[in-house]
């Protein structure tokens, strides 16, 4: 079977079947041992997102026994799953639970992300906030839609463009090396204030329903970018990596700056990156 948008409220149940099954359950009530560090104290992994990640990937390979399926937690197994991300004919790319330091904490920001690739490029993008029930959806070509619980549809769009002293952001200063990570730790207070959710799937909700307007990573795993950068563009927003160059989801490095427009773009570069 191949992709289409009639397939978007198909895969939005999904991510949902498995917030439901696998994820609220455990939410707040996670056992000793349901909960281990992967690469540090601050990278973890909870029975629920393994859950949640083979109960998506069972029902996606039911429906597209085709299709390349790139899990997060798979790929922590198995990094070489990433390969052919960028050549697959359709690829469906899961974070299962975005946010985990925050949801194994027993705090309410995090998110179930879907990105949709067909040939190289994102497609569709799906967030879904398992707490508040509702999605935030994109697709190539018809804009970007937040899905409430009550079944309305709600347009968003990216913030105005301002002056970087109007401007509120997020820079992951943390994941840079120096002198790079001081750099725009210092030039981050240019910017009328910031946020730290330590959770892609909120902050890009946040811009792409124009409620903040930049975010600066440097770490470029797709689960963690692909459906937010074609949910934010789709709003109306401009994305690229550190040198200008088109985020693509093969790309899991050279860092990426979200941004209102093209010209807010260049302001934050030049600005958030001033010696």
């Amino acid at each position: 079977m191949t992709f289409d948008d009639t397939a978007i409220d198909w895969l939005a149940k999904l991510l949902s079947d498995a917030a439901i099954a696998e994820i609220m359950p455990r939410f707040r009530r996670l056992d000793e041992g349901e909960v281990r560090q992967k690469t540090s104290a601050a990278d973890l992994v909870t029975q629920a997102d393994v859950n949640a990640e083979r109960l998506i990937t069972v029902r996606l390979r039911e429906r597209y026994p085709q299709a390349m399926i790139v899990g997060e937690e798979a790929c922590s197994d198995d990094p070489a799953l990433l390969q052919g991300l960028g050549e697959a004919d359709l690829a469906f790319v899961i974070d299962p639970v975005d946010g985990t330091f925050n949801f194994a904490s027993g705090v309410p920001l995090f998110g179930v992300m879907l990105g949709v690739v067909v040939k190289g490029e994102t497609v569709a993008g799906i967030i879904h906030d398992p707490v508040g029930k509702d999605w935030l959806i994109g697709a190539k070509g018809a804009g970007s839609h937040i899905r409430h619980a009550h079944g309305t549809l709600e347009k968003v769009h990216v913030a105005e463009p301002a002056p970087i002293s109007q401007m509120t952001g997020a820079v992951s200063w943390q994941y840079m090396p120096e002198p790079e990570r001081s750099r725009l730790a210092r030039n981050q207070t240019k910017s009328l204030s910031q946020f730290g959710y330590r959770c892609a799937a909120h902050e890009y909700r946040l811009l792409a329903s124009g409620h903040a307007h930049f975010v600066v990573y440097n770490k470029l795993m797709p689960w963690d970018h692909l459906a937010g950068v074609l949910i934010h563009a789709e709003a109306g927003g401009f994305a690229a990596r550190f040198d200008g160059s088109a985020y693509l989801p093969s790309h899991v490095g050279g860092g990426l700056l979200v941004a209102p427009d093209e010209e807010s773009w260049r302001e934050l570069r030049r600005e958030l990156w001033a010696e």
